[in-house]
């Protein structure tokens, strides 16, 4: 297939289309690379795909990876009304794996407005582009953040999400309901894919487990909100990608013919984890004690989350499975590797 993958300078979006391309697939990533987080690791990550850094600074200009055939890549913004159409045109996609966006909750206190841009503009762009060229089906990425202060776990796709308590949160359920919109008024299958605490090699900056590591290394004290009262199911990239490529690459004609054109799946390890935990996992491949700064929960956070995965093991035979022993070894060294 040829398939267009947006967000793909960043975390997930890099690994996903690696892993496309060993698949047999065709891809086209985007990215508008952004500087929300430090540019030059989207640009190591384009680096490993084989784009070199003056082509991907190109803007809405298609270059060919000289590593890896089968890669190509633009720099656009979903919401170029104007570009991103032509780019459908030209390409004639089959599928549309959608993970770009606006990312971080805290940031959205701050800076709500990009939100608005990227995640409501930009993916009503993409579905109207869905729309008029064609596609075979949309996947995309929602988050765990749209079930709010859910207490009961572990969090269920059957679960109310009306009650978001983040800007971020609230594009990401918006996102769901464009799309419900989408499937119900023009039959494309559109499939959502709640993301719960995704880490590993190559994470992003802003995420918990970089932030931690980045600090002990450097003998700063680390942030421990909600004084390290919090859970998240952590889930480590390759199982994250493994979700993706299986529902990207799953036939959709029994979906068209049983009228289940819309579905939303949670993708997590199906365990809640202390924080506390988490950071002894990290200090302990450190072989380092963290300084902790105890500190309030932060407006926007949740105190736990817990993905339930029945769906996704029911419909896909797949449940994510890397331990928080084996997931955190890896990020801590390929960390120790990039920064030397």
């Amino acid at each position: 297939m040829k398939i267009l993958v947006t967000g793909a300078a960043g975390f997930i979006g890099f690994y996903t289309s690696k892993a496309l391309i060993n698949s047999g697939h065709s891809v086209v990533g985007l990215d508008n690379i952004n500087d929300y987080y430090d540019i030059s690791l989207k640009y190591n990550r384009l680096k490993e795909l084989g784009i070199a850094k003056n082509e991907a600074n190109t803007f809405n200009n298609l270059c060919s990876s000289k590593k890896l055939n089968s890669f190509s890549f633009v720099r656009m913004n979903l919401e170029d009304r104007e570009e991103l159409p032509k780019l459908f045109k030209e390409e004639q996609f089959d599928v549309v794996c959608n993970l770009a966006a606006q990312a971080g909750v805290r940031y959205s206190l701050e800076n709500p407005e990009s939100y608005v841009d990227s995640n409501l503009v930009g993916f009503l762009n993409l579905l109207e582009c869905c729309r008029n060229y064609n596609i075979k089906h949309l996947v995309y990425a929602s988050s765990s953040s749209v079930y709010g202060l859910n207490k009961k776990v572990p969090f269920s796709t059957d679960d109310n999400v009306d009650n978001p308590i983040s800007l971020y949160a609230a594009t990401k359920k918006s996102n769901e309901l464009m799309a419900h919109t989408y499937s119900h008024l023009f039959k494309i299958p559109t499939t959502g894919l709640r993301f719960f605490t995704v880490y590993g090699p190559w994470g992003r900056p802003d995420m918990a487990m970089f932030l931690f590591t980045d600090a002990i290394v450097n003998n700063k004290p680390i942030k421990v909100f909600n004084y390290g009262k919090m859970e998240r199911d952590f889930t480590y990239i390759d199982d994250i990608v493994e979700g993706v490529t299986r529902i990207i690459e799953a036939p959709t004609k029994q979906r068209i013919k049983n009228n289940k054109l819309y579905k939303v799946y949670n993708i997590g390890n199906n365990n809640s984890v202390k924080l506390l935990d988490f950071i002894k996992e990290i200090e302990l491949n450190l072989e380092k004690e963290a300084k902790k700064d105890m500190l309030p929960i932060q407006p926007g956070d949740v105190e736990r989350t817990w993905a339930n995965v029945d769906e996704l093991i029911k419909d896909y035979n797949y449940s994510p499975n890397t331990s928080i022993k084996d997931g955190v070894k890896s990020f801590v060294d390929w960390f120790k590797s990039y920064y030397k």
